[in-house]
């Protein structure tokens, strides 16, 4: 197995493993407050929030990583096509 998919796989599960954690032990409920995006305040538990911020960030962050590189048309080099004669 590649070294780096075994290191990415780790760190996201330590991440998770904290996670966990928190949400064991902040069940208390907190206000978010975002005055222009959302149009009341939000009262959950910690942990949730937690969660959630998690998720966003994670998907944010696979979107930005999951870069769709330009493909170079004509510019690698192709097996050349034997002509009948």
């Amino acid at each position: 197995m590649n070294f780096k998919l075994i290191f990415k796989s780790l760190v996201i599960i330590a991440v998770l493993t904290l996670l966990v954690i928190m949400g064991m032990n902040n069940r208390k409920t907190v206000e978010l407050s975002m005055p222009y995006i959302l149009p009341r305040t939000q009262s959950q538990p910690a942990a949730l929030m937690y969660i959630g911020f998690f998720g966003l960030g994670f998907l944010a962050g696979a979107v930005l990583m999951a870069g769709g590189g330009t493909k170079k048309s004509g510019g690698g080099a192709s097996k050349p096509t034997k002509s009948q004669s």
